[in-house]
């Protein structure tokens, strides 16, 4: 059979959509493929397994939630400086909310990741390369702050994250912009004499 690149990228984005909607439990080839709109049997004919779906589930989950890299550079024609650190957050912030399908696949992801140690793998190699294409980005960038300080940032954002994918009520919208200058005001400290 001839692959046709268009369907596997439809197939795994209706899986995306699928796992964001019923969970990892939820995501079968049948489930994938009626969410597609293809025949029966089309996700099963591109994936090996439900692991190779998994696997290209994740890469494709990164590819659609970076941002765009004229947009990276626009914003950081701005001088390096605490306020510019926050707005990177509240912008990283804003696209959990424009992509929030996405995000919400790769929460489930996370948890299947704890049952199935090739998944974790993987999901581990790409969160730390994400992680660590981050801390370069910030150092590189001449932004203040320090390793340790992107990698706290780091984890309360994907806290925050997770408050507004799941318990959007925990955290009312309107304090979340505070909350995001505030965590980088303490995770920086104090400006450099």
């Amino acid at each position: 059979m001839v692959r046709n690149p268009e369907r596997r990228t439809a197939l795994i984005d209706a899986a995306i959509d699928v796992l964001a909607r019923e969970g990892a439990r939820g995501l079968t080839f049948r489930a994938v493929d009626t969410a597609a709109g293809v025949p029966h049997g089309t996700a099963s004919n591109y994936f090996a397994g439900r692991d190779a779906l998994l696997a290209q589930v994740t890469g494709r989950i990164h590819q659609s939630i970076a941002p765009d890299p004229a947009e990276v550079a626009e914003v950081m024609k701005a001088p390096p400086s605490r306020e510019l650190v926050a707005e990177l957050m509240r912008w990283i912030n804003r696209r959990v909310t424009e992509h929030r399908t996405g995000y919400l696949a790769m929460l489930e992801l996370r948890l299947e990741a704890t049952r199935r140690p090739e998944l974790r793998a993987e999901l581990t190699r790409a969160v730390r390369e994400t992680l660590d294409d981050d801390i370069r980005f910030h150092l590189e960038g001449g932004l203040p702050g320090d390793r340790t300080a992107v990698t706290l940032i780091y984890l309360a954002m994907t806290g925050l994250m997770l408050e507004q994918l799941t318990l959007p009520g925990v955290v009312p919208e309107e304090e979340t912009e505070g909350l995001v200058t505030a965590l980088v005001d303490r995770a920086i400290g104090p400006d450099a004499p």
